[in-house]
């Protein structure tokens, strides 16, 4: 909710939600016979005698980008056993937590004059995109151009390369400059547009990540954890050829930061949201040109 009230707070005429916008982990609340409720979260184990309490720590869940389940012991372990229940589950409640956040932000951006803006992101599955479809408020900008203003344009994806976890939008770098390509081919004029990449062009400092072993664990070394980049080349080429006025990006959520690629400012605001923490980047755009930036935070 906290993006739904950014545009507002910070007086803005766009807003760009560039992709990562599902939770990834279902914590299950047990229902116990006697009417209690058992659930494991965040390294605490709980007991929750009232409803209010059961409320209070599905909201804590919710906050922290997770999504939550009350069934009975039986239940969630017929789930836990069964791939094709596990999906189902998660595939729902997905879609209901999408479905009553663009329900709100219809209501909250009806009438403000604020273009909201809001894509999939490589670790989103595919049905996201029909409950963003059906939004009125929220535009789904994937895979074309859109006219910003009068004078700015975008083109969008929310598509990566390949990553080791073998996300619902993860492609080739082959694939990935395609899609590109097919959006760019429409653009009047790149010096007036926007690229809104999900993966950061490689090679940058706003794509680096951990590098991982075998296990996909982080490796660690003298200094540290060790870092490497993994960003997409494919995103990086189309950008050094077209050199569009700016780059949005995110994906890699570690790896906050900006960058320039000959005149194409990029810009990726990280991710905290696991902690609740919105994080992104406030644009000036006057002139058909970057005047300023800056980081946010709350």
């Amino acid at each position: 909710m906290k993006f739904l009230n950014s545009g507002k707070f910070y007086k803005a005429d766009v807003q760009i939600l560039g992709g990562d916008i599902t939770g990834k982990v279902v914590i299950p609340i047990f229902a116990e016979a006697n009417g209690k409720y058992q659930v494991h979260f965040q390294g605490g184990d709980y007991v929750l005698t009232q409803e209010n309490e059961v409320l209070s720590m599905e909201k804590q869940i919710h906050d922290a980008g997770f999504y939550s389940f009350r069934a009975k012991p039986e239940e969630i372990e017929k789930i836990n056993t069964s791939p094709a229940e596990k999906d189902a589950l998660f595939e729902k409640l997905m879609v209901e937590r999408l479905t009553r956040w663009v329900q709100i932000a219809d209501e909250r951006l009806s009438g403000t004059n604020i273009q909201c803006y809001v894509m999939a992101g490589n670790d989103d599955a595919h049905i996201v995109d029909s409950v963003l479809n059906g939004a009125k408020a929220v535009v789904n900008p994937e895979g074309r151009v859109v006219e910003v203003t009068d004078h700015l344009e975008m083109v969008s994806s929310g598509y990566s390369n390949m990553t080791p976890w073998k996300c619902p939008r993860d492609v080739s770098e082959e694939e990935l400059a395609k899609r590109i390509e097919d959006m760019t081919s429409m653009v009047k004029d790149f010096s007036k547009c926007i690229f809104n990449l999900h993966c950061p062009p490689y090679g940058t400092n706003i794509d680096q990540a951990p590098l991982l072993d075998e296990k996909l664990q982080p490796k660690m070394g003298p200094s540290g954890m060790q870092m490497e980049p993994v960003g997409s080349k494919a995103v990086r080429d189309a950008i050094e050829k077209h050199q569009p006025l700016l780059g949005l990006h995110g994906h890699i959520h570690e790896s906050r930061g900006v960058c320039k690629i000959n005149k194409t400012l990029c810009i990726n605001p990280g991710s905290e949201y696991g902690e609740g923490i919105l994080r992104g980047a406030l644009i000036s755009i006057k002139n058909d040109r970057v005047e300023s930036y800056s980081f946010t935070s709350g």
